[in-house]
């Protein structure tokens, strides 16, 4: 295999390598959950490196590609068990040849995993502020000036999504949660009145786990804080204009709440800086993540080591910004 460095502990195993290659080296269903955000097919391009997915020559090249990883993902998962895809709806532009307008990424992933033989197990949409996707992309479709121009072309913005699927089979280890909901991972608050129930040992009778489970099953999150991730310009490589964008830590602490318990594997085949192995670690879990860009790799190392101490110390989730 190509490993260009590795940190391998009790608590995580650290690739810096193409996923690809790393993958066949993981012995059958020893990954309890995964969670990660691909490559947006030939949107964004993460690195020059001939490995890297995001530097297909088109998209369906791009998912020929994905496809050999999604099979090596249902290999190693545990039966019953779920890989969590954050995703989105990717713009094409004029410059592509064609009609402007949006390409189904995630509908396209879904099918990839169907074929493989994975269940569609979930999804939720993710709300994002128009006005920053406008700012940052400077999508005409979003401008106000071309709401006053000619609102044929105006749409509305693109959220992010969280795509699962599930392996066929019985999960041998149940996720269990018998003290109920407790902590709740979101922007919104808890609501006074249900500080009450926070000693409730009844399921039936806890209200405040209720609500805080109902946000949770909400098939639109809209309370997730976009500005909390883990520090990632020391990630990029000098004079780099390559995209970087890591998820949230409150959509990875919500999925990882869900489908995964304390002291199970969870693997990111696509790590970026760190954030699945952050939580994953901070929160008790044996994290494998995997990644091929240096400089990437060097700062989720950094990361996962913060995630570390703050597990001993029983902290809550901490290093955002720079």
């Amino acid at each position: 295999m190509g490993i260009k460095h590795q940190v391998v502990k009790k608590h995580c195993a650290l690739y810096n390598a193409d996923c690809c290659e790393v993958m066949p080296s993981l012995p059958d269903e020893s990954v309890d959950f995964v969670i990660f955000s691909p490559p947006f097919g030939d949107l964004y391009s993460y690195s020059d490196d001939l490995e890297d997915m995001s530097n297909a020559e088109s998209y369906d090249q791009f998912f020929d590609h994905f496809s050999f990883l999604i099979g090596e993902l249902y290999r190693v998962l545990t039966p019953g068990r779920i890989v969590a895809v954050h995703c989105m709806d990717l713009p094409i532009f004029k410059r592509d040849g064609g009609m402007i307008g949006l390409r189904e990424f995630p509908d396209d992933i879904v099918k990839a995993f169907k074929n493989v033989g994975f269940a569609y197990h979930s999804h939720h949409v993710i709300w994002k502020d128009p006005l920053i996707a406008a700012t940052r992309t400077k999508a005409i479709g979003l401008a106000h000036k071309q709401l006053v121009k000619d609102s044929s072309v105006v749409r509305a913005g693109i959220p992010d999504e969280i795509v699962a699927f599930r392996k066929p089979g019985e999960n041998p280890k149940p996720i269990q949660h018998p003290n109920s909901l407790t902590i709740y991972h979101g922007s919104r608050s808890i609501p006074k009145n249900l500080d009450r129930f926070i000693t409730e040992e009844n399921p039936k009778l806890n209200k405040r786990s209720h609500w805080i489970w109902q946000q949770y099953a909400s098939p639109v999150w809209f309370d997730i804080n976009q500005t909390e991730v883990l520090p990632y310009r020391k990630g990029r490589d000098k004079d780099d204009t390559k995209h970087i964008c890591p998820l949230q830590l409150q959509v990875i602490e919500r999925c990882m709440l869900l489908w995964s318990r304390e002291g199970d594997t969870v693997l990111t085949p696509f790590m970026g800086v760190g954030s699945e192995v952050f939580v994953a670690v901070q929160r008790r879990r044996k994290a494998i993540g995997i990644e091929l860009k240096t400089s990437y790799y060097r700062q989720a190392v950094r990361n996962v080591k913060q995630a570390r101490k703050l597990s001993k110390n029983g902290e809550g989730a901490g290093l955002l910004g720079d």
